[in-house]
């Protein structure tokens, strides 16, 4: 795994800046040589731009010739059996075959959110070609690893991207085309990696783009039919002991998603420790609790009535890895950590840099350009405020006075949730 990057910026109760106490000049890297236009010369590539500026701004090599980390063995299985996307390679072998009539030239690559190629398909005489520019498993093909590249480029802003010959950053890619887009959990918006298809560039179709488009829908799909299947499970096996419960209880999976509760409202998700055992433990929002192992998997969770936990001291909120935003959580129940979506994320980055607080007004105008939205922001402030109990506060909207807010933010400006749209946001990253 990567290390993290950036350097810590606290918010302990006044307005912050977003620049983590660096110079701007620090930023002002030279940008001498933009990349090439796509052959669609209407359409503009200001995305491509960007891309390469970030690669410059980390030192990357042109001349490098290959993606500069590679994981061994035994990190690669794990990272297969948890990146969450093995149901993309499931929907690609249907797919594969169709598009071996359309795309007779391709590689077909399945990454998790880090980059790191888990699997790929191809005809053997183009797994050898993509060899030698270090397209293997194992390899990481993050814009920190490799530059601008479909893989990277997707992961970095979230939504599907092409990068066409001469626009990849690494020269010994510029014969080569690709088209990526990621695949986001359903249930919090959370990115879980991107498919890729690559060719070599004098023969890569447009429809290329369009197809891991729609293969990431379709993955997607999936992953949330699975998920109410598995709930619906947990629900019919937890209804009966529930029912013989007198008190607060809910039965959750093994992620801490909730399916069914007595005497209580069901949170949405419930902050599992890391690696549950039955027994007594503290939950932040419920307090003291015994966990028990449900048949067929899941946790019954009794929440004691004694027991509320002590209220939350501080917050770690972590921008420096795009793809995978998170926000840790100190005080009465230990240190818990929870990735966010990445609207949870523009929000939080908002009341971490605006201790004072902020209108729902304000707010819809930060991260929608419209002030309107107030119904959609109240909407969304609710959920973090159920998911993350004690930590914000209302009238205006802001985190709790007591509690320390740590920003850990990226090195370059550019790299701030570059996935996002919000004019706040594009404000703060230039």
């Amino acid at each position: 795994m990567r290390g993290p990057r950036g350097g810590w910026h606290r918010t302990p109760g006044g307005a912050a800046g977003a620049g983590g106490g660096r110079a701007a000049e620090a930023y002002a890297v030279p940008f001498p040589e933009p990349p090439p236009a796509t052959p669609a010369a209407d359409v503009p590539r200001e995305l491509i731009g960007e891309s390469w500026r970030r690669a410059r701004e980390r030192g990357l090599d042109r001349e490098g010739g290959r993606p500069r980390r590679q994981v061994g063995v035994a990190e690669l299985e794990w990272r297969r059996r948890t990146a969450g996307v093995g149901v993309l390679r499931e929907v690609l072998r249907d797919g594969l075959i169709p598009a071996e009539d359309t795309v007779p030239e391709h590689v077909v690559v399945v990454t998790d959110a880090d980059g790191v190629v888990l699997w790929r398909d191809g005809q053997s005489a183009m797994l050898k070609a993509v060899d030698r520019i270090g397209l293997a498993e194992g390899a990481s093909w993050s814009e920190d690893s490799a530059g601008t590249n479909g893989i990277g480029t997707a992961l970095a802003t979230g939504r599907p991207v092409g990068v066409y010959g001469d626009e990849h950053f690494l020269r010994t890619c510029r014969r080569w085309s690709c088209a990526a887009a990621p695949l986001t959990d359903p249930r919090d918006g959370r990115l879980l990696g991107v498919v890729n298809v690559t060719g070599p560039a004098r023969t890569m179709p447009t429809m290329s783009l369009a197809f891991v488009t729609a293969v990431g829908r379709v993955a997607e799909g999936e992953l949330r039919d699975r998920h109410w299947t598995a709930m619906g499970r947990l629900r019919a096996v937890a209804a009966p002991v529930l029912a013989r419960i007198g008190g607060r209880a809910l039965a959750v999976d093994e992620h801490g998603w909730a399916a069914a509760a007595t005497g209580m409202a069901p949170p949405e998700r419930v902050a599992l420790p890391k690696s549950p055992q039955a027994g007594a433990c503290v939950l932040p929002g419920l307090g003291r609790c015994a966990l028990e192992p449900l048949p067929g998997g899941g946790w019954l969770v009794r929440v004691e009535p004694e027991g509320a936990a002590p209220p939350p001291t501080g917050v770690v909120l972590d921008l420096t890895r795009p793809a995978a935003a998170s926000l840790s959580v100190l005080g009465g129940a230990g240190r818990w950590t929870q990735q966010v979506s990445p609207r949870h994320a523009e929000l939080l980055y908002l009341l971490a840099v605006h201790r004072a607080g902020l209108s729902a007004t304000a707010l819809a105008g930060a991260l929608f350009g419209d002030p309107e939205r107030t119904v959609t922001v109240r909407a969304e402030v609710s959920r973090l405020r159920r998911k993350f109990a004690g930590l914000l506060a209302h009238r205006p909207y802001r985190f709790c006075d007591a509690i320390d807010v740590q920003l850990r933010l990226p090195a370059h400006p550019a790299d701030l949730l570059p996935h996002s749209h919000a004019p706040a946001i594009l404000a703060a990253r230039h």
